[in-house]
């Protein structure tokens, strides 16, 4: 008699359940990509990662064009009396410094725009906006007799330029695995910095020498317009849109709540804002404090070096970086806060030399400190929050991670505030004294509580933060 053997249902292993296989990748219309995973690393290797360089090449592209319409007011300003123009010190200095207040006030909305309408989309729509600013200069800039309320707006609307920071960045980190985020937006925000040095180097030499020795001012604005055009041809043609990538309001709004927040907002202000302020008003400076440089030949060479300052300052936002990296982002960032101290004082202790190659030397380090600067207090962010995050036993790998991408974004809207704030320093210790050494020794005292803010909240033994290497 044969029996029919049953296995016990005790002692059967149930089948491992297995995850669901990951979506493939799909493209819908409008360059729309469903299934895209960069921290998978076979899809990463083999379809994401040419996908990525794509979007970052474009991205850089339009951010770079963006800066250089944010700051092109800063050189343009220069030329107004020569062409005609009959404005004040004090109105000059708005002119120059009202993108700057518009831009920093744009990164916000401009933060959750990629999440809103895709990236593609919005680099496209980004870009076409920056035809305003340009061909709105490019026609005020041709009739003297334009009011300076006409002028004062069309300058705001450079702005636009400003706030595209925030969205290219927000894009770009979407396109990355973490491994390499890092270095993704160092390359996209270096590249829009560098667009604040080519305005001003090309623009003189576009206004003076291409106009074979006569001033053309509205060629300040129409040189971009190709440019523009092309770069929003790009993005459409070549960019896509990610359908995983939201913004996280959020994250934002907890953010804003942690008193850390605005302790590194303020040290912002002192490093990147230190940079853009000093890059909108450097080319006056120079005019202002070496008025020999009076003829076109002269005059031209001499604002064409402004360029050297927001150029170093992009390139040694990396090495800050590093080097916060290597020996912690709050010692960086108080060293460097202290160069920036000496480094003012020595400009105005220097002023009555009028050396114009000391001038320049000691802008060019002043341009470098605060580029390392950028790079160091964008490295303790992350790190302030992860001590947050083990403090309040949240999930880190997630809750820590929004709240300071977030963080991220709003501090480097408000640090562009700075850009704002030097001109009009600058200004008001002008018209006041007559002169600019006033405003110099406010920047100075200004970096000294700067140096102290980040040592007692990230330094100091005993504490939290200053027992973590921040």
């Amino acid at each position: 008699m044969s029996h029919e053997l049953h296995p016990d249902p005790s002692t059967t292993a149930s089948p491992t359940p297995t995850a669901p296989p990951p979506l493939a990748l799909r493209e819908r219309p409008g360059r729309w990509l469903d299934g895209y995973r960069p921290e998978d690393p076979d899809f990463w290797e083999s379809t994401g990662r040419p996908i990525a360089r794509t979007n970052l090449k474009w991205s850089i592209f339009a951010e770079f064009l963006g800066f250089a319409v944010w700051q092109l007011w800063a050189i343009t300003v220069i030329y107004l009396p020569q062409a005609g123009f009959d404005f004040s010190t004090s109105q000059i200095f708005w002119l120059l410094s009202i993108p700057s207040l518009v831009g920093a006030t744009l990164r916000i909305p401009y933060t959750f725009m990629v999440g809103r309408f895709g990236g593609r989309n919005w680099t496209i729509v980004s870009a076409l906006l920056l035809l305003v600013p340009t061909v709105g200069l490019a026609l005020a800039v041709s009739d003297p007799g334009t009011p300076f309320g006409l002028m004062l707006l069309l300058a705001a609307t450079a702005g636009f330029g400003g706030g595209n920071f925030a969205s290219s960045m927000a894009n770009i980190t979407y396109f990355y695995p973490v491994r390499e985020k890092g270095y993704a937006l160092g390359l996209n925000a270096a590249g829009g910095n560098v667009g604040t040095a080519v305005a001003q180097l090309l623009v003189p030499i576009a206004v003076t020498v291409l106009a074979a020795g006569a001033l053309d001012l509205p060629l300040a604005g129409w040189l971009w317009v190709p440019f523009i055009l092309f770069a929003a041809w790009g993005a459409r043609k070549y960019m896509h849109n990610l359908s995983h990538a939201k913004g996280d309001v959020a994250g934002s709004l907890a953010t804003v709540k942690e008193p850390h927040f605005w302790i590194m907002s303020f040290l912002y202000v002192g490093t990147f804002g230190s940079f853009i302020g000093f890059s909108s008003v450097f080319p006056k400076l120079i005019a202002d404090t070496f008025p020999e440089f009076s003829s076109f030949s002269v005059g031209a060479a001499a604002l064409s070096l402004a360029f050297m300052g927001p150029l170093v300052g992009s390139v040694s936002r990396p090495w800050g970086g590093r080097l916060a990296d290597r020996f912690g982002g709050a010692p960086m960032t108080v060293a460097v806060f202290a160069v920036m101290a000496l480094l003012a004082l020595a400009v105005v202790i220097t002023l009555p030399l009028a050396s114009f190659w000391l001038f320049l030397g000691l802008f060019l380090l002043l341009f470098t400190a605060a580029g390392m600067g950028n790079g160091s207090t964008y490295r303790m962010i992350p790190s302030i929050y992860r001590v947050l995050g083990l403090r309040r036993q949240v999930d880190v790998a997630v809750s820590t991670e929004r709240k300071a991408s977030a963080a991220l974004g709003l501090i480097g809207a408000v640090g562009a505030y700075g850009g704002f704030m030097i001109p009009q320093a600058l200004n008001l210790s002008n018209t006041t004294t007559g002169a600019y050494s006033s405003a110099f020794y406010g920047f100075v005292a200004f970096y000294v509580v700067a140096l102290a803010v980040t040592w007692f909240c990230y330094l100091r033994k005993g504490t939290e933060m200053g027992d973590s290497h921040i």
